[in-house]
């Protein structure tokens, strides 16, 4: 399945604290994520963007809520990272 473009745009954009630049293009992207996230993380963010409900993609992944909050925790650390922000950025190189 393809992330949609504007939602992984907007998502960055709320998740990442210091932007190094402005983001490459989507399919760059979901390049640098899939490569940078784990299966779950990955999964977990893609139900994110196109609006599954939390209880199902909870249940699809076979996670407890406890275990689906450090998911996301742990995305959004990833995310911020310099060498993770440096391959999704464009004049950060």
């Amino acid at each position: 399945m393809k992330i949609p473009s504007e939602a992984l745009i907007e998502y960055l954009e709320a998740v990442i604290q210091k932007p190094l630049g402005s983001f490459r293009p989507a399919g760059e992207l979901e390049m640098v994520l899939r490569r940078r996230l784990t299966k779950k993380e990955f999964k977990l963010l893609l139900g994110r963007l196109t609006g599954e409900p939390a209880e199902e993609l909870a249940a699809r992944l076979k996670l407890d809520e406890q275990r689906l909050t450090e998911l996301q925790d742990r995305i959004r650390h990833k995310l911020n990272q310099d060498r993770i922000k440096r391959e999704l950025c464009k004049g950060a190189e």
